[in-house]
């Protein structure tokens, strides 16, 4: 696994152990960031379900001034600090032992605004709606923000006027969606 891009691009990054943490792909990854180029901007991202914090990397690799990463699992953790000591920026990320909605509340007390959301927790959760609704309910998401969900399944965002779908796109057993906050 490798940051495809940017000041970081080669960088090996290593993998979580065991069986618990389902990376993604380097073709989901760099058909991911080919999706979200027309939208990129310079901001805070997030990386919400982080795991060896690959998407937070990749998206600081390219100019983001900040990523924030969560996981609430200990080997998730010691691995992301790992990989973030490999791009000698620690600086630019922030690390979060937490689960994701303890995180969203933590980062509504601090009044964080985030532009780039990654979304990509265990595919059998199915709580994409949930999460951005918080996001939104605790206005953590900057006018314009992308949102990009890796998932298994077609989500419907019922009741959440303000995200519009960009884009979709199917690679075997994953899904990945685009949308975009238009602000409240």
């Amino acid at each position: 696994m490798k940051v495809i891009s940017g000041s970081f691009r080669g960088l090996n990054l290593k993998p979580v152990p065991g069986k618990n943490t389902r990376p993604t792909s380097g073709k989901v990854k760099e058909a991911m960031f080919s999706m979200i180029t027309p939208y990129f901007k310079q901001g805070i991202a997030l990386d919400l379900f982080a795991g060896t914090g690959s998407l937070g990397i990749e998206a600081v690799s390219r100019g983001y001034e900040k990523a924030y990463l969560v996981d609430k699992a200990y080997k998730a953790i010691n691995v992301i600090s790992e990989n973030v000591e490999k791009t000698r920026h620690a600086e630019q990320f922030s690390i979060m032992k937490r689960s994701a909605n303890d995180a969203l509340l933590s980062f509504s007390e601090q009044s964080l605004k985030f532009d780039l959301v990654f979304l990509d927790p265990p595919y059998r959760m199915k709580i994409t709606e949930d999460l951005i609704k918080t996001m939104i309910d605790n206005n953590l998401l900057a006018d314009n923000a992308i949102i990009v969900d890796e998932t298994d399944y077609d989500v419907d965002l019922v009741g959440l006027g303000s995200v519009e779908l960009l884009r979709k796109k199917d690679y075997k057993d994953t899904k990945v969606v685009l949308y975009k906050f238009g602000g409240n």
